[in-house]
């Protein structure tokens, strides 16, 4: 007798290899984590420019040091005057609950820049202790344990 029980997870088969190497190319391609970013705004020459796509509100309460604040309704018609086009772009909002970066990636892309999203957003780059910028001045929280391992920088993933 055959077993008829198929796994929740396995309910839809897993992509034909060939598919899953498009798949994830794809999204590395139009992401990139919160570890990395940092990584790379650590270095003499990110190669980027970040950029908060939140409102006012939310940059003044805080925002990653370094990042430009481009509020997504804005865009269309300040992009032009802040960005280089010939720099690639990576976006960022609230975090995995947003598509907010989502939406300003979409705009700058219409724009014609090279854009990726900051997976995670701001919610991310604090739980995973790095610095931010507010009323205060620049501030550190310690890493989410959760998120982060605990006394490093990156997953090495």
């Amino acid at each position: 007798m055959t077993n008829t029980l198929i796994s929740a997870a396995l309910r839809v088969p897993p992509a034909a290899p060939a598919e899953a190497t498009a798949f994830f190319a794809a999204r590395l391609a139009f992401q990139a984590d919160v570890s990395d970013v940092h990584a790379s705004l650590e270095s003499e020459d990110p190669g980027f420019v970040l950029i908060d796509s939140r409102g006012s509100d939310a940059w003044a309460q805080g925002h990653v040091p370094g990042a430009l604040h481009l509020p997504t309704a804005e865009i269309p018609e300040r992009a032009a005057h802040m960005l280089d086009a010939s720099v690639p772009v990576i976006a960022y909002c609230w975090g995995p609950g947003c598509d907010g970066a989502t939406r300003a990636a979409l705009a700058l892309a219409r724009l014609g820049y090279h854009v990726k999203e900051m997976i995670g957003g701001i919610e991310y780059w604090i739980r995973e202790g790095f610095p931010v910028e507010g009323p205060n001045g620049v501030a550190r929280r310690a890493a989410d344990p959760l998120t982060a391992p605990v006394g490093s920088t990156h997953c090495a993933c």
